[in-house]
């Protein structure tokens, strides 16, 4: 059910921290001109981390009200706290939405066996379809293939985000889960790999200031034209590499500022792009041809 070029969503604030949804709403509108397949709301590029519930809430009502199933809504209820996922996705279960998306547990660093029954709890809970997301980088914890294996078995588990770069893990995934089970890449630098190995899609940063040209190289990639989709994702490789130069989305929020998509708000504890850093992402974004 999830495939294509979604976008892992920053959350638009004014210079108050306030969340602007006016650029909301514009945002949304540009991602389903642009031909994004969905929009992941609430996740880490969200930052989520100081989000409210409330706040959370409002942003998924919204992107509701407004997309109005021009484009698919995926909401990340994903905490450290069991018990926190499984009200999260009781209550975000009774939006309009497409799906949930639910990050292992950073902090804590559940063992496998952890990690089944906490994802297993948001399933039973959910009455979405839920979709996996493995981020060891941010979370310090790697859900292993074994593990994603046995909850693809789940019905109501449609999915996984895999954040380990490379196609080899999306092939290990492919092997283990169950027939049908969706790979979708979080890792821009390698998602045409990835999808060209098995994956459907990718859960992108940098198609929050290349929504187009992410959509067509992924489209390349899912048609198997690799000639096609390396031509449009070398136009991309330097935002791939210079939207991480500090933690995302920091570079991600300032480019699309620059770009006059979304005010320069951003939430402490993190900060606005250092100065040192912003030419590089400036020339990325020129490169790209995303200043238009």
């Amino acid at each position: 059910m999830f495939s294509g070029s979604l976008v892992a969503i920053v959350t638009p604030m004014r210079d108050d921290g306030s969340i602007d949804n006016k650029a909301w709403a514009r945002l949304i509108d540009w991602h389903i001109a642009s031909g994004s397949s969905g929009l992941v709301v609430g996740g880490s590029t969200g930052e989520s981390a100081t989000l409210t519930d409330e706040e959370l809430w409002e942003l998924a009502s919204l992107a509701c009200e407004h997309a109005r199933h021009r484009i698919a809504i995926i909401v990340g209820v994903g905490s450290s706290s069991t018990a926190v996922c499984v009200e999260r996705a009781r209550r975000f279960s009774q939006l309009g939405i497409d799906g949930l998306l639910a990050v292992t547990p950073a902090y804590n660093r559940p063992t496998q066996e952890g990690l089944y029954r906490h994802f297993a709890a948001i399933a039973e809970a959910s009455s979405k379809p839920l979709i996996l997301y493995n981020v060891p980088s941010r979370t310090a914890v790697d859900m292993l293939p074994g593990t994603i294996g046995r909850l693809s078995q789940l019905g109501r588990i449609s999915a996984v985000k895999e954040a380990v770069p490379g196609p080899q893990r999306v092939r290990e995934l492919l092997e283990t889960c169950r027939k049908g089970f969706t790979v979708l890449s979080g890792d821009d630098a390698t998602a045409r790999e990835a999808i060209l190995a098995g994956a459907r899609g990718v859960i992108s940063v940098t198609a929050n200031v290349a929504p187009r040209a992410m959509a067509e190289m992924v489209a390349a990639a899912l048609r198997g034209e690799r000639e096609s989709a390396t031509g449009v994702d070398q136009q991309l490789a330097a935002l791939h590499r210079d939207l991480f130069l500090e933690s995302n989305p920091i570079p991600v929020k300032w480019a699309l500022a620059q770009a006059g998509r979304i005010g320069r708000g951003i939430r402490l504890p993190l900060t606005e792009l250092s100065t040192a850093y912003q030419p590089a992402v400036l020339a990325a974004l020129r490169q790209a041809a995303a200043l238009e």
